[in-house]
């Protein structure tokens, strides 16, 4: 986890991307904010198509957050019913397009329909390997650092920075290169936390619904034009 994943002047591997204005452009619209979110569901389905395209091996988008369920009753059972309803219409076009399927985040505290759908989710993708879409679901980045540590503690293992990365839940991927959020925000919002320390970050002014190809060419061509140097100096001119 702490080697760089692409080198200068090329990648990303690794795109992750906090999804966010999706109530901003149902209230825009004077729309209920569930259409918002079905809206953001089209979103992700572009995002998902278009990304091997770019060059970049796998994608983690911040589906659900652990700080998600203090939203009202009614918004909470809307966004259960959008991961029911984009399992049931696209699971078989993701196994067919060689996705792999990877379900971050907590499982305890899911509706036992939503678990049974995480857990045949990754089951039933577990062998592709032309691409790797990660969901952050009931996810949060504090929770995940303390997920780790209570497991490498219950395992008696040696702790060191490589040992505490693979222990979280995006241990088995690529080192996350850029960090997208869109809508205009500047923060993290929890998400990635230990992952972020040498990705870079890339801030859109465009609302989740309206996402899609050619907003993502434009954040990896953001990245490519970046000089990683992950703390070193830069190189001397001639």
């Amino acid at each position: 986890m702490s080697d760089p994943s692409s080198p200068p002047g090329s990648g990303p591997r690794h795109v992750a991307i906090i999804m966010d204005g999706n109530g901003r452009w149902a209230e825009r619209r004077g729309l209920p904010r569930a259409v918002g979110h079905r809206e953001g569901v089209q979103a992700l389905k572009r995002t998902v198509q278009a990304a091997p395209k770019l060059g970049i091996e796998c994608l983690t988008v911040f589906g659900f957050s652990t700080e998600n369920w203090r939203r009202s009753a009614e918004e909470v059972s809307d966004l259960m019913g959008l991961v029911r309803a984009y399992v049931g219409s696209d699971l078989a076009r993701l196994k067919r397009e060689g996705v792999r399927v990877r379900i971050l985040g907590r499982r305890e505290g899911l509706p036992p329909d939503i678990a049974d759908i995480v857990a045949r989710t990754e089951a039933e993708t577990a062998a592709n390997d032309r691409f790797r879409l990660q969901v952050a679901f009931n996810y949060g980045g504090r929770a995940d650092i303390v997920d780790a540590a209570r497991k490498l503690a219950a395992q008696g293992a040696a702790l060191d920075e490589d040992a505490f990365g693979r222990a979280l839940s995006t241990g088995d991927g690529p080192p996350v290169d850029v960090i997208v959020r869109t809508s205009g925000e500047r923060r993290l919002s929890n998400f990635l936390l230990w992952e972020a320390a040498y990705a870079e970050f890339v801030f859109q002014d465009v609302l989740w619904p309206d996402y899609g190809e050619e907003a993502l060419a434009e954040a990896v061509a953001a990245f490519r034009d970046r000089d990683r140097r992950y703390g070193g100096r830069p190189a001397a001119s001639a």
